[in-house]
């Protein structure tokens, strides 16, 4: 896979990224084989965030990382911060809720700095918008962070088109992302103005959930003509999916969620599928149940 550069910014990733919120489910042999697999197969950016699997999963990561030390220029660490999760390991939170405050997230970033066992961070985002949250601090926070050389890169995710805006018009740092929910099972973005917008701003999604979890899956693929369309062009149906969304043009990142290698292999066949138009369209028609206007 070729890497591409994340909206016209310095930062290049690979055009399909693995999430790292599920990782501690699995046991260190099993993550080792996992990354392995995808760095072999040319996925090199890695998502997480602070919150997955209760605050563990940045230090499970890191765990690899320690021992994996000459590998950290050719791979790119994705992170979160923002919200505050309920959890054993942060005692003092008794309500789940948000904070972008500058102390906040200067504290988080330099945490999971820390726990990556990284000296920087390739892209940092705010994990949710928050309704109190102070751009021209937020702003702060990011020019503190990159002039420090901690982070290098700074985006969003779970943003609408206006929040973006908010905090990009405060911002002197570019924001080079907003990683939000797109598969064919929630394609609202492609039709309520969100990738238009970005698009316009030259700037890439990234897509959580590409592939619209498990149980959208499984009722579709109950469907014969979903098996036949894959079928058609030698993919799996998760495969299929994942062609299914990187056929728009606006540059799409999927952040493939598998804790499979063999998921990870198959994967990388949807970039060399180019989706028939009316394929996609019915595929769109066959998940809303109704023809498009």
């Amino acid at each position: 896979m070729t890497p591409v550069n994340l909206s016209n910014s310095s930062l290049k990733v690979s055009p399909l990224a693995l999430g790292m919120w599920r990782i501690h489910t699995i046991t260190s042999d099993e993550l080792e084989k996992l990354l392995e697999t995808a760095i072999d197969s040319g996925i090199t950016t890695f998502d997480h965030a602070d919150i997955y699997g209760g605050y563990t999963c940045e230090d499970a990561f890191g765990s690899w990382m320690k021992t994996n030390k000459h590998l950290r220029d050719q791979i790119q660490l994705v992170t979160k911060c923002g919200i505050k999760l309920i959890s054993e390991n942060r005692p003092t939170y008794q309500v789940k809720h948000y904070d972008t405050s500058y102390d906040h997230i200067v504290v988080s970033a330099e945490r999971s700095l820390k726990n990556l066992e990284s000296d920087y961070l390739d892209l940092l985002l705010i994990h949710r918008p928050d309704p109190l949250m102070d751009p021209e601090e937020v702003a702060r926070a990011f020019s503190d962070l990159q002039s420090s050389g901690k982070v290098r890169h700074f985006g969003v995710s779970n943003f609408a088109v206006n929040q973006y805006d908010l905090l990009a018009q405060a911002c002197d740092i570019p924001l080079i992302t907003n990683q939000i929910e797109i598969s064919l099972f929630h394609s609202t973005p492609m039709f309520d103005g969100s990738l238009d917008f970005l698009h316009t701003k030259g700037v890439n999604p990234m897509a959580w959930s590409p592939l619209g979890g498990a149980n959208h899956i499984q009722e579709a693929f109950k469907l014969a003509r979903f098996k036949e369309i894959a079928e058609s062009y030698g993919l799996n149906e998760g495969d299929l999916l994942l062609a299914w969304l990187l056929k728009h043009p606006a540059r799409i990142i999927p952040l493939l969620g598998t804790m499979k290698s063999h998921r990870i292999e198959s994967a990388v066949a949807a970039f060399n599928v180019k989706l028939d138009k009316q394929d996609w369209f019915e595929m769109l028609e066959l998940v809303r149940g109704h023809e498009v206007a």
